[in-house]
């Protein structure tokens, strides 16, 4: 039967069993790094059991295609072809999801081809460099800490009061809006502050309360700013 399943292969290049499992087993604990990565790192609502598992079976088969191909121009216009005709139609809802799909393509071509220092090295580098985009939220912004919303009853003209109560908490205040219609008493406000001591956002909203003019006085805590 061994016999039978080594001889029975007539590509051009003679196979070699024990390399073919090695390359798959490979790529199969490759697949389960990149699993384990994506689950700890991602981040929303469009988590698919699915796509983790594909994370697996993608380098094992890209594996066997590399494999099966084996320098063989024929063979890989044949493979190109019956790829055209299968029609892959899955919308990532995540961009970084095709990150992780690229990186099993790659690490699957790289144990198809036997290059092992190069699957193992590129998995440990590529899991290192998304380990520290997530540990450190690497491309979010923090510009505001809190967003204030409040009622002003007394005229625009006095404004200057609250606005110097307001750089007195804050590094950074923007008004963001500012709501007032004939028939209407008042203005309604919207201030985002980059407070100067973040721990001090009790006390801001304890001054506007005794604030002369000032009601309806609401907070909001700003988060940091990762999709707009």
């Amino acid at each position: 039967m061994n016999d039978w399943l080594i001889h029975s292969d007539y590509a051009s290049a003679p196979l070699n069993i024990a390399t073919l499992v090695s390359s798959v087993v490979l790529a199969f604990l490759i697949g389960q790094t990149i699993d384990w990565v994506y689950m700890l790192t991602h981040t929303g609502l469009s988590y698919s059991r699915s796509f983790v598992n594909s994370l697996i079976v993608i380098p094992m088969i890209v594996t066997l295609v590399m494999t099966v191909m084996a320098n063989n121009l024929v063979t890989a216009f044949g493979m190109m072809a019956v790829f055209a005709i299968v029609r892959f139609r899955n919308i990532l809802r995540d961009a970084f999801d095709s990150t992780y799909i690229l990186w099993s393509l790659g690490m699957g071509m790289a144990c198809g081809t036997q290059r092992f220092p190069v699957a193992i090295v590129g998995c440990l580098l590529t899991a290192a460099v998304i380990l520290y985009l997530w540990l450190t939220n690497f491309g979010s912004r923090h510009r505001y800490d809190v967003i204030v919303n409040l009622h002003w009853a007394r005229p625009l003209s006095e404004l200057a009061d609250l606005q110097s109560l307001l750089h007195r908490h804050g590094l950074r205040t923007i008004c963001a809006s500012q709501r007032s219609h004939e028939g209407y008493e008042g203005t309604d406000l919207s201030y985002r502050l980059l407070m100067r001591d973040p721990d001090r956002i009790g006390d801001l909203l304890t001054e506007l309360r005794g604030m002369q003019g000032v009601s309806r006085v609401t907070s909001l805590k700003a988060e940091e700013e990762s999709e707009i």
